[in-house]
């Protein structure tokens, strides 16, 4: 006989199903899928008002105990304040005990970013041997840095999303949120070059696409593959093992404000729901600032 669901997995269960509704990320839904699995294990057949921030505390030592790393239990703890803050909106508790949980205190650890030189040496040099397709990969790079945008979105862009004489590209955000991003010379520059390619490779595999960017058999790329391909052409042309696509969005953010920029237009630009997370850009950049100042000013040294 089928086990009967406890109380805390079938609110999980909704919960999960809310989301998926709402068209999280599939990142989030994977993670809190995993994460509130083992919330709910944990508390067993207890009910909601037998769940107060002690057992929740219980809940974190235990997954301590497990050998995971404080962010991976600040992952947890956040899963289950999501899901308790939406069992009050659902006016199935009135508090949310998981509020009274400190999160686990994260060591400030902010992206090495490259340098406007070495994303230059990257871009305006040939692409390396490694390039399986390279009029496609020079264009990643460009769209990814020229245009801040994250390697979802990259993945999701269709040809039609393009707008040549706007100079401009329809992004789909987190969320289904749409923006439009400018593009300058360079993105425009390595269209030109890829997209003869692109109608070639697709009449050779005899297939039929939207999607801008396309694998060899004509598919459309994945986040995965396009994570593997900019990895391996930053270690060809010397840049750091680390790279990886959020890097040249970080780049993107952190170049603009170091030229300029006014904080406000970058978050539009990078599709930021608060302007706190854009403001990470300015630690990046007073970082840059501050080596400079080590580096250069003679009464620094």
């Amino acid at each position: 006989m089928a086990k009967s669901s406890t109380v805390v997995e079938t609110a999980v269960a909704d919960f999960l199903r809310h989301l998926r509704e709402r068209n999280a990320s599939p990142h989030t839904i994977k993670a809190y899928t995993g994460d509130l699995a083992n919330f709910a294990a944990y508390a067993g057949s207890r009910g909601w008002k037998q769940i107060d921030h002690i057992a929740i505390r219980g809940f974190l030592s235990q997954l301590y105990e497990k050998g995971l790393s404080k962010t991976s239990v600040a992952r947890s703890l956040a899963a289950v304040r999501s899901l308790y803050r939406w069992l009050a909106v659902e006016g199935v508790v009135d508090q949310n005990p998981a509020k009274l949980v400190a999160t686990p205190k994260l060591p400030k650890k902010l992206p090495r970013v490259p340098t406007i030189e070495e994303m230059n040496s990257v871009l305006d040099g040939q692409m390396p041997e490694t390039a399986a397709f390279p009029q496609r990969d020079h264009l990643m790079l460009e769209l990814l840095y020229g245009c801040g945008i994250r390697n979802s979105e990259l993945t999701g862009i269709n040809c039609d999303d393009i707008r040549l004489s706007a100079e401009a590209i329809l992004i789909r955000g987190k969320g289904k949120k749409e923006r439009y991003v400018p593009f300058g010379d360079s993105v425009k520059a390595a269209l030109a070059g890829y997209l003869p390619m692109r109608q070639r490779t697709l009449a050779e595999a005899r297939k039929n696409t939207p999607a801008l960017l396309i694998n060899q058999r004509g598919g459309r790329l994945t986040t995965r593959s396009v994570g593997r391909i900019i990895k391996r052409i930053a270690v060809a042309k010397g840049l750091s093992p680390d790279v990886h696509p959020h890097t040249l969005r970080h780049a993107f953010g952190t170049h603009m404000l170091e030229e300029g920029a006014d904080l406000r237009a970058i978050q539009e630009l990078l599709g930021h729901e608060r302007l706190a997370t854009t403001q990470r850009y300015t630690q990046l950049s007073m970082k840059h600032v501050l080596q400079v100042y080590d580096q250069t000013h003679p009464r620094a040294k």
